[in-house]
């Protein structure tokens, strides 16, 4: 049972930690051949006199006069041990040694906890199991932060620490729901005709919107690879070869900007189906939402989703991602604004822009300070200022108020259904600043005020995006979702004519204003997808350069056929109740794309940049 004594002092003589352990001369003990019996969650009273044996770590110990209780932790749970030396001299003596985080064996009886001493927070809580044998598998430094969810130790120590932050019980179950969900996500989409592909890791730089990895290759000297953004070609390819529904859960890589939902590299749903309609994805993909929440997390989702399209989300919400929990929409108000005396309202109007407004429902008690705070909030979003008006018992009260006849007032007041006690806000511009500056400002009152419900969860499906918009910088039309969207069948004709007319036939899912996933109904034939290609400034010989494979297939009988993929990551961030993405991964990077505990990215050794033909010129140099 026992192999030495002692850790082999003279081995590790210039290892600090070697070093501690031997000092604490604890006999380390083999499993030999012992089998774990129980779980640390598993035992209850119908348990009580058996003989069982716990594995695990030592996450608390308590001496109580003669008695040691250790609560013994797995990743299921966690079960009280107790050594009584009437029970067993030997492993109630060496249980004096048992420090946090030790791992350890023990074989011991189910009894039940004295009268009065039950714990009803734990599964196990009614039991003890007084030990017969004590293993002691292995010893343990002192951890650098508490194994335990209230812990005071910032991110970057958690991140470093990496394989002990996994082992506190919320990110152990962070990662066994992600886990559920996969399993659960797999069974769905099987039972429902599709096929799990592995696409290519290892490819070719496509236009996805963001900054690609690059992979040099060894046997191709000044040729790279690139890390997919998303599968998106081969999963269109699946399609030209006939395979009607694919699914995969993908490993994909943006080298993009960070922030609490994104990672550099990320999980993603990614599915593509044959001969389908944009109804038809919506219900499997709400019949799988709705299963996931049901048997995850126990919440009933009432389903259809509401669908709204991106014009009226952007005119009621200000944004193409709605958190319709709350009201505080949008109102437009230009027509009535334009007979005001508001100079301001005029001179928008003029210049083609509109005056929206939202009523605050009895805001009217926000203090000016509070006012001036938000003032300057809407500054933020490109607003030169903001206008407000309080319906006071005395009257409206607002810098504004003498500008406003009585004709104004009253069809101001109608067409916001205003009542004493609100507060109105305008903001008057063009269109994009006023939607920017309400939209953000309605997501700030209701934070401020406490409108978002966060045991609610409401899905809506946003549809008709446009399908090109216009770059500035590049003096071009750009894709809005990805260049094989196809266009809504009666604005193909624009296409070449009014291209920022053509709405697209794609598609996002937005969950409490957070958009969980996107899709489109591709383009299918050969020649739209050119015609596409045109209107994005892609010449022939480029579009051949870059997308010739996909261009060929088009010719081979392809499909009808579209599809959607989900953050899968951000998915289950939400479902946890998590504030980061990054607390749903299991070994995530940071806000600078680094892993603290390996620390990656490193300097390649030279002879590796050698065989790759590859030289590094670093800045300033």
């Amino acid at each position: 049972m026992t192999h030495d004594a002692t850790l082999p002092g003279e081995r590790f003589k210039d290892d600090p930690e070697a070093k501690e352990l031997e000092a604490q001369k604890v006999t380390l003990d083999s499993l030999g051949d012992w089998v774990k019996t129980h779980d640390c969650n598993s035992l209850g009273t119908g348990n009580v006199g058996a003989r069982v044996r716990l594995m695990g770590w030592v996450d608390r110990r308590r001496d109580h006069g003669g008695l040691i209780f250790i609560d013994l932790r797995d990743r299921e749970g966690v079960t009280q041990v107790v050594f009584d030396p009437q029970a067993d001299e030997t492993s109630h003596r060496r249980a004096h040694a048992l420090r946090s985080e030790y791992v350890i064996a023990v074989e011991g009886t189910v009894r039940l906890r004295p009268e009065g001493m039950a714990n009803p927070r734990l599964v196990t809580g009614g039991i003890e199991v007084l030990v017969h044998e004590l293993r002691i598998l292995n010893t343990s430094r002192t951890p650098p932060f508490p194994i335990e969810d209230d812990t005071d130790a910032n991110e970057s120590i958690r991140l470093r620490y990496r394989y002990l932050d996994l082992r506190r019980p919320s990110m152990m179950r962070n990662l066994k729901l992600r886990h559920q969900a996969a399993v659960l996500t797999r069974n769905y989409f099987a039972q429902r005709g599709f096929l799990e592909v592995e696409t290519p890791i290892l490819t070719r730089s496509t236009p996805e919107g963001a900054r690609d990895y690059l992979v040099p290759s060894r046997v191709s000297p000044g040729n790279f690879y690139a890390l997919p953004q998303s599968p998106q070609i081969f999963k269109q390819l699946l399609m030209v070869a006939g395979f009607e529904r694919y699914m995969q859960l993908v490993k994909c890589f943006r080298d993009e900007d960070l922030r609490a939902d994104r990672q550099p590299e990320f999980t993603q749903l990614d599915l593509e189906m044959s001969f389908i309609t944009e109804e038809q994805i919506y219900e499997l993909i709400e019949g799988w939402i709705e299963a996931l929440f049901r048997e995850l997390a126990g919440v009933s989702l009432e389903t259809p989703f509401p669908r709204i399209t991106y014009a009226e989300a952007v005119d009621r919400y200000g944004t193409d991602r709605p958190d319709i929990r709350y009201g505080l929409e949008l109102v437009d108000v230009t027509d009535i604004a334009r007979r005001s005396d508001v100079r301001v309202f005029q001179q928008a109007v003029e210049r083609g822009g509109v005056v929206k407004a939202i009523r605050l429902p009895e805001g009217g008690r926000l203090s000016r300070k509070e006012l001036d705070e938000l003032i300057e909030y809407v500054k933020i979003f490109g607003a030169k200022g903001m206008a407000w008006i309080k319906l006071q018992p005395d009257g409206w009260q607002s810098p504004i108020a003498k500008f406003l006849g009585d004709p104004v007032r009253e069809a101001l007041g109608q067409r916001l259904q205003a009542r004493q006690g609100d507060i109105l806000f305008f903001v008057a511009d063009q269109p994009g600043i006023v939607h920017d500056a309400l939209g953000n400002l309605r997501v700030r009152l209701a934070q401020q005020l406490a409108l978002m419900d966060t045991s609610v969860y409401k899905f809506t499906w946003v549809t008709q995006f446009p399908l090109l918009e216009w770059d500035a910088d590049e003096k071009r039309f750009t894709a809005v979702h990805h260049p094989f969207t196809a266009p809504m069948e009666e604005d193909l004709d624009r296409l070449e004519t009014q291209p920022e007319a053509v709405r697209s036939r794609a598609y996002d899912l937005v969950l409490n204003g957070t958009e969980l996933g996107g899709g489109s109904i591709r383009i299918h034939r050969h020649d739209v997808q050119q015609r596409l290609f045109a209107a994005l400034g892609i010449g022939a010989e480029e579009a051949e350069e870059k997308f010739g494979f996909l261009l060929e297939a088009l010719q081979y009988g392809a499909p009808p056929h579209g599809g959607i993929a989900f953050g899968f990551d951000r998915l289950i961030m939400l479902m946890s109740g998590s504030s980061s993405i990054r607390d749903v991964i299991a070994f995530p990077k940071t806000q600078k794309a680094t892993c603290l505990m390996s620390g990656a990215p490193s300097e390649p050794d030279i002879n590796q940049l050698l065989e790759l033909c590859v030289k590094i010129e670093k800045a300033g140099r």
